[in-house]
């Protein structure tokens, strides 16, 4: 990526490697809880480690996907879950780390497959697509493997949306041509909107009765039956008053 300092491409592949050990243990933790054999636990590990960049660097098409062109990557998240094979996290502490340290590397991510896919040549909606599909990509996999609705779908704290906020905020960045400030403050939008959804209960709502095109139907059906009836309500006003007027002439006094 031009314009970018080393040191911040240096520290972005610190916390790519980080979170591929945190989602493996993630993955692992997950795999403990279904009573996974070790082979469960290492495939559920490497998908939720590896599941986004991986369906990222597919999608670009700009090579051998990352994960596997550098054994890094693997041995990282294979050894994320034999941390978890080993160690049995549980408990309010383990959930707020996770949950932070989640949201860190949702943020970093999001900005890194935005960026790759920028640099891609892809346009700007694709690059947003982009960096959600590498921040929420895994943990969806994961989710689907184990038979359980993918989180991003809603129903808990906010997890796609962050991923969302970062890679527009790293687009703008790139249109400005200030790659290298988009990519220190990007990830933050993410990180601090994953947090305080976490803290302050923040869901989306599921618009299960919202539908704002039958609603509008409705209404105007509604609407066409009230004038309806007002029509036919006067209309016998006018019949009786017109009966009045007959019977007036035939019966004049």
């Amino acid at each position: 990526m031009p314009h970018v300092d080393p040191e911040i491409l240096a520290l972005y592949q610190v916390f790519d490697l980080i979170g591929v050990v945190l989602n493996g243990i993630i993955g692992g933790t997950i795999a403990r809880q279904r009573n996974f054999d070790f082979i469960g636990f290492l495939f559920l590990a490497l998908f939720s480690a590896l599941g986004g960049g991986m369906l990222r660097d597919t999608l670009i098409q700009a090579g051998t996907p990352a994960a596997i062109a550098d054994p890094i990557y693997l041995t990282l998240a294979f050894g994320g879950a034999v941390i978890a094979l080993a160690v049995h996290f549980q408990g309010k502490t383990w959930e707020i780390f996770k949950v932070h340290g989640d949201a860190v590397i949702l943020g970093v991510w999001a900005v890194t497959g935005c960026v790759k896919a920028l640099s891609a040549g892809l346009p700007w909606l694709s690059a947003i697509f982009m960096g959600v599909i590498t921040a929420v990509g895994g943990g969806m996999i994961r989710d689907i493997c184990t038979g359980e609705v993918p989180g991003i779908f809603g129903g808990g704290p906010l997890y796609a949306v962050p991923a969302v906020l970062s890679s527009v905020s790293m687009v703008l960045f790139h249109a400005a041509d200030l790659e290298a400030v988009g990519m220190v403050i990007s990830p933050l939008v993410g990180i601090g909107l994953a947090v305080l959804s976490y803290w302050k209960g923040w869901v989306l709502p599921a618009p299960t009765n919202w539908a704002p095109v039958n609603m509008t139907a409705a209404q105007l059906a509604a609407a066409l039956k009230r004038a309806e009836k007002r029509g036919h309500r006067q209309g016998r006003h006018e019949a009786r008053r017109e009966h009045n007027r007959e019977q007036a002439k035939k019966n004049p006094e």
